[in-house]
């Protein structure tokens, strides 16, 4: 087995070290059967943990991870979980895998991505942060209190690139179109909003399955309630950016519509006095041979003043009415 990271709790709370109980152990993705083996986790429990590791489906790879809570006949709980992170410089959103399994007196776990959710449980663990429940059930809470609180920090710096998308779209001046950028944004959103659906569905299965396994308690643990309050604020978050984008979009096409509209104007309002000296030009140009202003001796400057006489009372009118 490769080297794993050993958390446990003594009288001052939580360290790094594996010399007391309750045991948190963090371990690579690949390794994660292994150690639950080796802590006495029973078969069931490993047939399920296996299922829900990431790799364990080739065939849905490309697919994002589902959200899964399982028991087995023993009590040990199964869960995993997509976790968020955000690339500010590209505006991508990653998912990952974060997946864990909760015995008497040890949780496993382990995590595949960039979102960095376990060093940060473990910052707040041996920080002495006021994490809720007590023994392993209290990493279990601060893993998930850390991960909702992760993707809403996700969901903030989403928010202000569609703040920046939403500046670049009202912009007075002439940019690149934002269509791409938005829809690049729409795509990330979505990706966020699938990977913490499972969050959401997986919250009410995992109290109940918690209720299962300690039997005496008659209701739910009551951070279950602020990770899944904080879950749902977050949906509406990015459904609400979401729906702005849709909005900006909408505006943008209006803009464009406009701003074809108004070339269409110029290009008919040059057109029409443009016009003017053709239709006069033509006209001298039909070489009949009885053309009296032929012979005038100020024919030639009288068509010419005629021409930009009448061109610039077009070119004043069409400035009147905006056209020009």
């Amino acid at each position: 087995m490769s080297d794993a990271q050993h958390f446990s709790k003594g009288p001052s709370g939580w360290h790094d070290g594996d010399d007391g109980e309750p045991r948190w152990i963090v371990v690579g993705p690949g390794d994660l059967v292994e150690y639950a083996r080796a802590r006495g986790v029973s078969e069931q429990a490993i047939e399920l943990l296996e299922h829900h590791t990431p790799g364990a489906h080739p065939e849905r790879s490309t697919h994002p991870l589902r959200g899964h809570v399982d028991q087995s006949a023993d009590g040990e709980i199964i869960l995993s979980a997509p976790t968020l992170s955000y690339v500010a410089e590209t505006r991508d959103v990653h998912t990952g895998a974060l997946t864990l399994i909760l015995a008497d007196g040890v949780i496993l776990t382990s995590e595949a991505g960039d979102a960095g959710i376990l060093p940060r449980t473990a910052e707040k663990l041996c920080s002495g942060v006021p994490i809720p429940d007590s023994g392993v059930a209290q990493v279990l809470a601060a893993i998930l209190l850390t991960l909702v609180a992760h993707a809403a920090d996700v969901e903030a710096e989403l928010g202000d690139a569609v703040a920046d998308t939403e500046r670049v779209v009202f912009s007075t001046a002439r940019v690149d179109d934002p269509v791409e950028r938005i829809y690049d944004l729409k795509r990330e959103i979505a990706e966020a909003r699938r990977a913490l659906a499972p969050i959401t569905g997986v919250l009410p299965q995992l109290g109940a399955e918690t209720i299962q396994r300690r039997r005496k308690e008659k209701e739910p643990p009551k951070w279950l309630g602020r990770v899944q309050a904080t879950a749902d604020r977050v949906d509406h978050h990015l459904d609400a950016h979401d729906e702005l984008l849709d909005a900006m979009l909408q505006v943008h096409l209006s803009q464009v519509s406009v701003q074809q509209n108004e070339d269409m104007r110029k290009i008919s309002a040059w057109a029409a006095i443009a016009a003017v000296p053709t239709l006069i030009a033509g006209i001298y140009g039909m070489n009949f041979q009885h053309m009296p202003e032929l012979t005038w001796t100020w024919g030639y400057p009288a068509v010419v003043v005629v021409m930009l006489g009448i061109c610039g009372g077009l070119y004043r009118q069409f400035r009147k009415v905006g056209w020009l």
